[in-house]
């Protein structure tokens, strides 16, 4: 007797999300070893780590390729990882105007190895170049303009390393009163406060308005 038992349909593949489909693309495009890893972030944001030899010409493919065509680089920033040999990341957060899609690209390098400038692909990554410079003291190969941008001319160090240390070292403001650019020691003191933990409804028994109610219960009392 025939088996007539009903077969059921084969599930369809599953098409590839929007970011599936952009970072397939990518690493068909680049080299074999460049990527030494890609995820998609949180389900939606495509990312690459590269190596820092290979960074520019990565960056240029993504520029380029008319599949791809990161017009804008909307972002450089730095990531401080103290124990790590190769303690920064170095984090480029681009954008297609064409395509309407972004790609995170990061590469890693140290405190004196440096990382090639791409201020020849979007000019205006000299901003962020220096930003990342001045914040984290991550050298750029082949930056004209590498200076300082958010502290004096002046200042020590780099703040956003995490072993930059919070005492011992100058702060920079502007006074009004002398009209000029002073240095002045940094102090993170905390004046001793009581701290009560009633909330403010508990802690106020008389409301502004309020007095001639009070009034009242004396005098009928």
């Amino acid at each position: 007797m025939a088996d007539e038992t009903a077969l059921e349909p084969a599930e369809a593949p599953r098409a590839p999300t929007a970011q599936e489909a952009l970072l397939a693309t990518v690493l068909g495009a680049v080299p074999e070893g460049v990527v030494t890893a890609s995820r998609i972030a949180r389900g939606e944001e495509v990312e690459l780590r590269v190596r820092r030899e290979a960074l520019h010409a990565v960056l240029q493919m993504l520029r380029d390729d008319p599949r791809l065509a990161f017009e804008q680089c909307m972002d450089i920033c730095g990531v401080d990882w103290p124990t790590r040999a190769a303690r920064f990341d170095v984090v480029y957060n681009l954008l297609s105007l064409t395509h309407n899609h972004r790609i995170r690209v990061i590469t890693e390098t140290d405190a004196a190895t440096p990382v090639a400038t791409v201020c020849d692909l979007w000019p205006a990554a000299t901003w962020f170049e220096r930003e990342a410079w001045d914040m984290y003291g991550i050298v750029f190969d082949g930056q004209p303009d590498l200076r300082r941008i958010l502290t004096d001319y002046g200042f020590e160090g780099h703040p956003l390393r995490k072993d930059f240390p919070l005492t011992g070292f100058v702060e920079v403001r502007y006074d009004a009163e002398r009209q000029q650019v002073v240095y002045e020691p940094v102090k993170l003191q905390q004046d001793f406060r009581n701290f009560d933990f009633l909330s403010p409804w508990e802690g106020m028994t008389t409301l502004p308005g309020d007095e001639k109610v009070h009034l009242n219960r004396i005098t009928r009392e």
